[in-house]
């Protein structure tokens, strides 16, 4: 008869059924984790890009500049509007009651109704200025001034200097029209 031969492959030991744990216990509660300070709060204001505000736009002496040349242009717009309502009344007064035509020669290539539209022109664009100037004046109070309205970025200092109303980037103000 044929001895059986010992096998020398060892054989994985058999698996133990994993012990169950108590329905009373609960898992170990993690450690809560070590608190990093609060990240300090920058001073500066940030536009809607994220980007710190330019020392420019926080530079009091230039802001002033700013304020006092919108405030200048207010004064300068509104003198032009007292001057151009004075001419418009002027024109009315000398303008006699008989001088009025009716022909294909009167109406709108009147001298005078030409110099009225010229008049009115500088009033309306007048008041527009002032309108914006004063936009710009209340931007420098509540610390807007200078932040694009159509992208949120920075308006660049020269353009600012410029024109100190501007509410938008070169790059944007072309496309508005």
């Amino acid at each position: 008869m044929a001895t059986a031969k010992k096998s020398t492959a060892k054989s994985a030991p058999a698996k133990k059924p994993a012990a169950k744990k108590p329905a009373e216990e609960k898992p170990a509660a993690k450690k809560p984790a070590a608190k990093k300070p609060a990240p300090k709060k920058s001073t500066a204001k940030k536009s809607s890009a994220g980007a710190a505000k330019p020392k420019y736009l926080t530079d009091e002496k230039w802001l002033a500049a700013r304020r006092a040349s919108l405030e200048g242009e207010i004064e300068s717009r509104r003198n032009i509007i007292t001057a151009a309502t004075a001419d418009i009344t002027q024109l009315m007064l000398d303008r006699d009651a008989g001088d009025t035509q009716f022909d294909d020669e009167s109406g709108e290539g009147d001298p005078m109704v030409v110099e009225l539209d010229q008049l009115r022109s500088q009033i309306l664009s007048s008041r527009a200025a002032i309108e914006e100037a004063e936009e710009a004046i209340e931007r420098l109070a509540d610390g807007t001034y200078g932040i694009c309205k159509v992208s949120g970025d920075f308006i660049q200092k020269e353009r600012l200097e410029a024109i100190p109303e501007a509410t938008v980037c070169p790059e944007y103000k072309t496309q508005m029209f």
